[in-house]
């Protein structure tokens, strides 16, 4: 597989990197961390810019070798990152643009490249975490609606959404995995309850989400009543392919960073420390030529991520942990201080073994859909 870039799409690096340059002196201070509607409006401006300059559709409309390319770029010059756009970029959005009709995706899609509307993600229940098929949550059908009861937690985005790509199940006869649908849910809906979660680095990017006969209409399904857990498939498949692809890059900045701070303060002397970097440096080039080859593979297969990006998922989530260890190491005692930036992505990257499907369930998936490994009993 050839993993070099096309003139063309060097054309279209070039001339990102160009408005990048451009345009990023001119933006405002960004807000405080803990302030979430401050972070909604910074992030939904950023959208807007990126929309009005061309760029906003490269998320679903463009091959994904151009994304990749993008989230390269971008991240390499510091921009903004999708922020409070994370779910309706990167989870709804690619998912509707995949499955969903013709109305829907001028219902939902533009809106969310124009940076009006925000998504979160309603999948998780406390006793369906990891077993995901396992949720709860009903949904009955009367008439033209579904009225939705049950909870949701690790609720993304939950108190600043306008939208909320929500699991339920509506039929519980059928075996778990078919009586799942997707739907998306108005945040604005009466019988929603939404209670923030505050996590271990002091954030509330999460919350619990409790729904008391939630009306929502039927048009706003994706996909076939009890085909949801399909749908999910593909939302999953875009979380775990393509989603992470900028915070590699970041990961590879934040190297260099810490060997440089290590040679600044004569921990470089350490040769275990040396070597530790060292196999860091070659475990996050190997996961971007992975990247690479996940997102050729995805535009052979019609954009749509495959089961490769769950080898992604799995080694990355463990290599991001090694690298903010590696961090605390160099920063010593200041890896105590809640200030420093690398001791708050630390905190962070501890859920990454669980976000998006804990470690467990992608060795699962690797063992039975890449190396036909027969299911455990």
């Amino acid at each position: 597989m050839d993993l070099a870039y096309t003139e063309e799409e060097e054309d279209f690096r070039a001339r990102l990197r160009g408005w990048l340059a451009g345009v990023l002196p001119t933006l405002p201070p960004r807000p405080d961390p803990l302030d979430w509607p401050g972070r909604r409006a910074y992030d939904t401006a950023w959208q807007r810019m990126l929309h009005d300059a061309g760029y906003a559709d490269v998320h679903w409309e463009a091959a994904p070798t151009l994304r990749l390319i993008f989230l390269e770029e971008t991240e390499r010059a510091g921009a903004p990152y999708v922020g409070a756009n994370f779910v309706g970029l990167l989870h709804a959005g690619p998912t509707i643009a995949a499955e969903g009709t013709e109305a829907q995706k001028r219902r939902w899609l533009p809106p969310v490249l124009r940076g009006e509307e925000i998504w979160c993600q309603g999948f998780s229940e406390p006793e369906a975490g990891s077993d995901l098929a396992s949720l709860r949550t009903r949904a009955v059908r009367d008439g033209d609606a579904y009225v939705v009861t049950g909870t949701k937690i690790w609720t993304s985005h939950a108190e600043v959404a306008d939208w909320c790509e929500l699991l339920v199940r509506t039929d519980p006869a059928a075996p778990r995995h078919r009586g799942i649908t997707w739907l998306a849910m108005p945040m604005d809906a009466p019988g929603i309850t939404v209670r923030p979660l505050r996590t271990l680095a002091g954030s509330a990017e999460f919350a619990e989400m409790f729904l008391d006969e939630v009306r929502v209409p039927v048009d706003c399904r994706v996909g076939a009543e009890n085909d949801g857990w399909r749908v999910t498939m593909v939302t999953l498949s875009f979380e775990r392919g393509t989603a992470f692809v900028g915070e590699v890059v970041a990961c590879r900045r934040v190297l260099t960073e810490v060997a440089r701070r290590a040679r600044a303060d004569g921990r470089w002397d350490d040769a275990v420390l040396r070597r530790r970097l060292g196999r860091l440096n070659a475990e996050f080039a190997a996961l971007w030529r992975l990247t690479q080859w996940n997102v050729s593979e995805a535009q052979l297969r019609g954009s749509v991520p495959g089961t490769g990006g769950s080898v992604f998922k799995l080694r990355y989530s463990h290599a991001r942990q090694e690298l903010y260890d590696a961090a605390a190491e160099v920063l010593g005692a200041g890896a105590l201080d809640l200030d420093e930036e690398w001791t708050a992505d630390r905190l962070s990257s501890l859920s990454y073994t669980i976000a998006a499907g804990t470690s467990q369930v992608q060795r699962n998936i690797i063992a039975e859909r890449i190396l036909g490994l027969p299911k455990g009993r």
